[in-house]
């Protein structure tokens, strides 16, 4: 059977969600039987999301192949809970660089490489090379409809749609006008007029708005876009992103979807959906937990999206526990100012070190690993989080002064934390973008420890092996010159390469520390709503023990 397309493309202004609402209807289409798929398209000109700056991109999601990639990528895989790959996410950087090698290597004999058809043909080309036995792609084109650098790819949907059967959704921004108490349909209908300039007629409306939509907007946009109104989705501001599968099953998008598609219009089975979303919004049993970093703070807002993945991965431990979540963003750099009493008095159950690069608040996170050190407060420091509690480890118990990383502090006198060496000569040549370690690698986890009991009591009993696979992306690496000095120390290295070369947890002794632990790999990658990671189950279940 051929592929069935669903197409998603925003109006009016960006960040409405469309990766949500993707992942949203992926769910809803996976419960009810079908085998599905989803790709992301970036217009932007980068190769990929690796060098781009997280206080202005947000998260930069790794698949288990080593793809560098927009955090919508890891929405898809939680909410699938599948995993892609990085040939799930399309850039304008990878589609050109195609086109320009196919024409140095004489692809075209001979005629000039063009617009139309060579990029539009490399677009389909990207597209169907990750399809594999998926009875329906989800395709999410990123930007606003109008906007210049997603007219090809939006050409591409259209030809696709010309071949095989689609949908086309369009997820747009319906602004509220306080002044006079209504939503105002005229940005959307514009956006209709240019989405049909390409040639696409949407098939469905998802409306995002600040109050629910009324009937007489629904039905002005319904006439404007040629709908029957009940194919105009209200998906308005909520609180929990894992509420909105279940709005949409409210409305049968699903089975209007299956419809249109001449496929059987089943319903999706979302018990165990369902059941995970009670418990984040009925748990009565509070758990508050610092999240400490460089990027939680945009301006004068909380950037949420840098540690996205970190944040879910919380949310579906604390389902499982049936906690209260409650996560306190910690300024690292304003620790260095204002001293660790900044995170004293939030009274955190627990401190979360997550990944970071550079300088700039270094010094705010070791005061934090060192205050939940001495204060017997769960911690789980994750990449750099792990480096810096290792750094403030040799600093104050093994008294090695001025102890640091090499990438702080290149002529530090204790380098705890060096560069691995293949790396060195990409920095030399300055070569930033997929050069550092990347993707899923082998964790052999040393018996005995706060690792392997976590992994052995909560991961899937086909997986709980001494050896296991998480995602990596870091640069720098412990230095085993300084194990044994640490070792003696109480400082425990549970987790290595299978050569035992590199390390890859850390934790200390329980007589030390009822629970620290710190790894070089991202388990947040791996988390899913209905399947939390072992990690942040521990870390959790842990402070309903203190």
């Amino acid at each position: 059977m051929h592929p069935k397309f669903i197409f998603t493309v925003g109006g009016v202004l960006s960040g409405l969600g469309k990766g949500i609402t993707t992942a949203s209807i992926g769910l809803l289409l996976k419960s009810a039987g079908y085998k599905v798929t989803c790709i992301k398209i970036d217009p932007y000109v980068s190769i990929d999301a690796g060098t781009m700056r997280p206080a202005e991109h947000g998260e930069t999601f790794v698949t288990a192949d080593g793809g560098e990639i927009d955090q919508d990528l890891g929405h898809y895989e939680r909410f699938l809970n599948q995993d892609l790959t990085r040939h799930h996410n399309i850039t304008t950087g990878k589609v050109f660089q195609a086109v320009i090698d196919s024409e140095r290597h004489f692809q075209y004999a001979g005629r000039d490489a063009e617009m139309f058809p060579d990029i539009i043909n490399e677009i389909k080309a990207q597209i169907f090379k990750v399809i594999t036995n998926e009875d329906i792609v989800l395709v999410e084109i990123g930007g606003t409809t109008g906007d210049l650098e997603n007219q090809p790819f939006l050409h591409a949907a259209r030809e696709i749609g010309k071949d095989y059967p689609a949908v086309y959704i369009l997820v747009t921004y319906l602004p509220f006008l306080k002044n006079v108490g209504e939503l105002k349909t005229k940005p959307t209908q514009h956006a209709i007029i240019r989405l049909r300039e390409t040639g696409i007629v949407p098939d469905f409306i998802i409306t995002r708005n600040e109050i629910p939509i009324d009937k007489p907007r629904i039905e002005t946009l319904a006439k404007r876009a040629f709908l029957n109104p009940e194919d105009i989705i209200d998906n308005p501001d909520t609180d929990l992103i894992y509420k909105i599968p279940l709005l949409f099953n409210q409305a049968r998008l699903a089975q209007k979807i299956l419809t249109k598609l001449h496929l059987k219009p089943k319903s999706p089975r979302l018990k165990p959906w369902k059941t995970f979303v009670k418990n984040l919004t009925t748990a009565k049993k509070p758990v508050r937990v610092a999240l400490v970093g460089k990027y939680v703070k945009h301006g004068s807002n909380h950037h949420r999206d840098v540690y996205i993945s970190v944040i879910e991965a919380l949310h579906h431990a604390a389902s499982n526990l049936k906690l209260k979540l409650e996560i306190i963003p910690i300024d690292a750099a304003r620790l260095e100012t204002k001293g660790v009493n900044e995170l004293a008095k939030t009274n955190p159950q627990a401190i979360v070190l997550p990944q970071g690069w550079g300088s700039r608040g270094t010094e705010g996170k070791i005061l934090a690993a060192q205050y939940a050190r001495e204060n017997q407060i769960p911690y789980l420091g994750l990449c750099f989080g792990m480096q810096l509690a290792t750094i403030e480890f040799a600093r104050n118990v093994a008294h090695l002064n001025h102890a640091n990383s090499t990438e702080i502090n290149p002529a530090t006198k204790h380098p705890i934390i060096h560069i691995m060496p293949q790396q060195k000569k990409y920095l030399q040549q300055h070569q930033y973008g997929g050069t550092i370690r990347l993707g899923s690698w082998p964790c052999k986890v040393k018996k005995g420890t706060l690792l392997y009991e976590a992994y052995q009591r909560y991961a899937p009993p086909a997986t709980r092996h001494q050896l296991v696979h998480e995602r990596h992306r870091h640069r720098y690496e412990f230095n085993n010159h300084y194990r044994a000095r640490l070792n003696n120390l109480g400082f425990i290295i549970s987790g290595t390469s299978p050569d035992d070369k590199l390390v890859e947890a850390i934790e200390l002794d329980t007589k030390l520390h009822p629970f620290f632990l710190g790894t070089q790999f991202h388990p947040e990658y791996q988390s899913r709503p209905l399947s939390p990671h072992p990690l942040f189950l521990a870390l959790l279940e842990k402070t309903t023990q203190s």
